[in-house]
């Protein structure tokens, strides 16, 4: 057999330092060979269709001169396919001129598949979604979409392991455009989504009011599939030299770990994804400095790479340092070292092992130390008994480099981490790039310039013919709010009227949908307790928004935006609407501006009343030093709110609310006693306090969580207090400290979190759980907590196995494809300041991530979660981010850090 033409067989040489990522195309085959293979005796063999139904069947024409014999084939469907995944066989003739098909017989499995046909041994691809028995948009690859190689980067991982990173495919995404309606179109109704169908096929969706437009789908290109990856060390020959003398070697082994590095959707319910392959070459030796290494892959399509080991000079994968850097007066300042390689399982160090610090500019050696064992993979990290790292993880410590600059980590003979700045304003920076992201996820305006670069038309907005019809469903009696079990929506569709709510626009949207609910002003609360704090440092800080003029600090501004949305929700009676949300998640292809879907408010609830009533209060508290007049408004409203709640709550007797309800109203009690002084709300937060127990935690599973109401209660001043609750809550707060900053010492990445709480949520992407640490270093002034707090940054700002900080705009690694719809629709990079929810558990979530399952090699059970996380869209769980959590404490904690003298 030969191919039609010349195939390429392209080798790229890599010399010199290589700091950061190369991007080398290695294309597969020239274009016009894809299909097309010469038999030994002038038979052509062409795949010119393909089908599914039960299993796939493939049509193979012979357009030679002359028969065809013995001719091998085989269909492998790359995927989710437990059963069928291969066939092969032998077709004994086909005449010249002539045709015959051949099969897969039956195939089990669920998901997007890529198709491989070798006939006489040449490949051609093609794509079908599966499911179950059936084989469903079967079709071959175009001749104009070759399949694509690229070396991103090659670097030790240790000293004798070589890691070579390899990316295949890109997606275009899905646009909008006119839509133009054909005879037979049918629009299909599916859940929430408009699927249009022409000749049988999905095509896209309907999208806006009107219905002239359509959102397309994505597609992925230049996937490279079949055996081009080295498995065996025989496939893989290394040429170096030493004392002059030129030799070769093979690797002592290969492993491998895949991860996808987008996700496309293909289909209505089909998706593919661009892989990223990290290969692991374990040689015999150690890799000797200044050496060059040409490295040879059997595969042509990988062709040759030279290397030269400038380890000193070089980021590997293995060194972790935090994205937003230091101050020089951190107390504290670390880097890590860790490794795993997939099925090769965890890279092996040990301690005293030398790290430089180098500054950047000069190249010179500033600290020096030794690594030290922050956790082995043996060790449990918390209550479940899990170990989060799947490796051993050391530390690296330098907190007496106090001198600014721009610098790297360096582990002698392996490589550096990426470069990240000691500077006084660091943490300010990252402060306010977070706090920003506020802004971007502004309901109710324009965004633009001269506030941000990032444009976006004015959404959810009366005046553009927005309609918010009112539910008579609380938020608290819905799953978004705390029925346990219950629909997201179900319940607040349920109790729509025809009453139309004026003046319900503004809040700060989620943004995988753009749900405003009161949840939200978690981040209002934290924001104004900075401003409390620090309001010469609020009073200075920039953010640039269009409040930037007035009197008020920004984080005060910003704070008051969400609180100002739930005031405008206010009914007279004094009760608080929980928040706007539309009638099921958003159809697929529209922008927050386009919503189609029925938008409603939810009813004025106790919970929603409670909640609102401790935050007004708060901002009361705040703003009055600044605008007397707008306290005594927020004041007011409080207060109405608070007495609506009080009302309304015996109607609820016998419904055995939540505890949450109780938590709201004991901390509303306790704002509004610190801001009036009055008795009434001073004995209420006394007879609903967990605290007249002085062995009471903040925290009780299903009991109680009081923390914010027992700071609120021990930093009341010029009031009279109940000095033994004053202890029991001072106690009660330190020794939630206490347990977070066990923890934060003693965790692989030096991570915290409450022991039984899972791995979900922002608690690897930011500090999420670290108030705590904050509230008692406020109160103590000691400097350990301040040393914990530090310490539990480091994870989320970029110490971790990706060398990814989890808030976008921070650092020069952080995710490309947040949940957020209006930037992926259109295109756009996601704004700044969003921090996504990060790696999962996925021993308890794993039925919410089977979507990444044909995507990931090893298997899902087999990957460290600390490591589990994918920069792709549409998995929310990992790639969206939500006001409250991890927003909110992300930017107090960090903002803390900034402001603190």
């Amino acid at each position: 057999m030969m191919r039609l033409g010349k195939a390429k067989v392209l080798n790229f040489v890599i010399i010199g330092i290589f700091i950061g990522s190369s991007i080398l195309p290695i294309h597969a085959t020239d274009s016009d060979t894809f299909y097309l293979t010469y038999g030994e005796n002038g038979s052509s063999y062409q795949v010119s269709s393909i089908s599914g139904g039960l299993g796939v069947t493939v049509t193979i024409d012979n357009l030679g001169t002359n028969d065809g014999k013995n001719i091998d084939w085989s269909i492998t469907l790359d995927g989710f396919v437990p059963v069928g995944n291969r066939r092969q066989g032998t077709i004994s003739a086909i005449p010249a001129g002539g045709r015959t098909t051949i099969s897969s017989g039956f195939v089990l499995g669920l998901g997007s598949v890529t198709i491989i046909i070798m006939v006489d041994g040449v490949p051609t691809h093609a794509k079908a979604t599966i499911l179950g028995p059936f084989v469903v948009g079967a079709h071959l690859l175009q001749p104009s979409e070759p399949p694509i190689l690229s070396i991103e980067s090659i670097a030790p991982v240790k000293k004798n392991v070589l890691a070579i990173t390899i990316n295949t495919g890109e997606v275009t995404l899905g646009i909008q455009q006119p839509y133009d309606a054909q005879p037979g179109d049918e629009i299909v109704q599916a859940d929430q989504h408009r699927w249009i169908v022409r000749n049988g096929e999905t095509i896209g969706a309907l999208v806006g009011e009107a219905g002239d437009i359509m959102f397309t789908f994505d597609e992925l290109n230049g996937l490279y599939v079949g055996d081009y990856l080295p498995v065996s060390p025989e496939e893989v020959e290394i040429e170096t030299s030493q004392n002059g003398q030129n030799y070769s070697f093979h690797p002592l082994k290969i492993s491998r770990k895949t991860r996808p590095t987008n996700l496309a959707r293909t289909g209505a319910w089909e998706f593919d994804a661009p892989l990223c392959h990290t290969l692991y070459l374990h040689l015999p030796n150690n890799l000797r400095e200044g050496n060059m290494y040409s490295i040879h892959f059997a595969d042509e399509n990988l062709g040759s790479i030279n290397y030269t080991h400038l380890p000193r000079d070089l980021h590997s994968e293995v060194v972790h340092v935090s994205q937003v850097g230091f101050r020089p007066d951190d107390p504290v300042k670390i880097a890590f070292l860790s490794g795993w390689m997939g099925d090769g399982g965890a890279v092996d160090y040990v301690e005293g092992m030398t790290f430089e610090v180098i500054d950047d500019e000069t190249g010179e050696s500033v600290f020096s130390g030794y690594t030290e064992l922050a956790l082995s993979k043996e060790e449990a990290e918390d209550e479940y008994g899990t170990n989060y790292a799947g490796t051993d993880v050391y530390f690296m410590d330098f907190s007496s480099l106090q001198q600014p600059g721009q610098y790297r980590v360096y582990v002698q003979g392996i490589g550096c981490s990426l470069s990240f700045p000691i500077d006084e304003d660091v943490w300010q920076e990252a402060f306010r790039t977070s706090a920003r992201g506020l802004y971007h996820q502004r309901s109710g305006v324009e965004l633009g310039p001269p506030y941000t670069d990032y444009e976006r038309p004015r959404s959810f907005h009366p005046d553009d013919g927005v309609l918010v019809y009112a539910s008579t469903t609380p938020l608290m009696d819905t799953g978004n709010g705390l029925k346990e079990g219950a629909d997201n929506f179900e319940d607040l569709v349920a109790g729509k009227t025809d009453e139309i709510v004026p003046d319900a626009w503004g809040g700060t949207m989620d943004a995988g949908d753009w749900d405003r609910r009161i949840q939200h002003l978690d981040a209002s609360r934290l924001l104004l307790e900075l401003a409390q704090f620090f309001p010469v440092f609020a009073s200075g800080l920039d953010l640039n928004i269009p409040e930037s003029i007035n009197n008020l600090p920004d984080i005060v501004d910003e704070a008051l935006w969400n609180v100002d949305f739930y005031k405008r929700l206010q009914i007279p009676e004094g009760g608080i609407r929980g928040g706007i949300e539309s009638a099921q998640h958003p159809r697929y292809g529209e922008m927050s501006w386009q919503e189609s879907l029925t938008v409603m408010t939810y009813a004025p609830g106790v919970w929603s009343s409670y909640i609102y009533a401790g935050v007004a209060a708060r901002a009361s508290l705040v703003v009055r030093s600044y605008n007397p007049e707008r306290a005594d408004e927020y004041l007011q409203s409080a207060l109405l709110a608070m007495e609506w709640a009080e009302n309304e709550l015996p109607n609820r007797s016998g419904l055995n609310d939540p505890h949450q309800v109780n938590d709201s109203r004991n901390l509303a009690a306790a704002e509004l006693y610190r801001v009036t002084g009055d008795e009434r709300w001073h004995q209420l937060f006394l007879n609903t306090t967990v605290f007249t127990d002085p062995d009471a935690d903040v925290y009780e599973w299903q009991s109680h969580d009081q923390a914010d109401a027992a700071w609120v209660y021990v930093v009341t001043q010029n009031r009279s207090v109940d000095e033994q609750i004053v202890e029991n809550c001072y106690n009660a707060l330190i020794r939630d400290a206490d347990q977070r900053e066990q923890m934060a010492s003693s965790t692989s990445y030096r991570f915290t979190k409450r022991p039984w709480y899972p791995v979900i949520g922002g608690v690897f992407s930011s500090p999420l759980e670290s108030v705590p640490l904050i509230r008692a270093h406020r109160l103590t002034g000691e400097e350990h907590y301040l040393v914990a707090a530090i310490l539990s940054t480091q994870m989320g700002a970029g110490a971790n196995p990706l060398n990814l900080c989890y808030t976008t705009g921070v650092g020069s690694n952080y995710p490309d494809n947040v949940l957020h719809i209006d930037s992926r629709i259109r295109g756009l990079p996601s704004p700044l300041g969003f921090t996504v929810l990060g790696p999962i558990d996925h021993t308890i979530f794993y039925e919410a991530l089977e979507v990444l399952n044909p995507y990931i090699y090893p298997k899902m059970n087999q990957w460290p979660i600390a490591e589990f996380f994918f920069d792709v869209f549409w998995v929310p769980m990992m790639s969206e981010f939500t006001i409250q959590t991890p927003m909110a404490s992300n930017m107090y904690v960090w903002g803390y850090l900034a402001a603190r003298s």
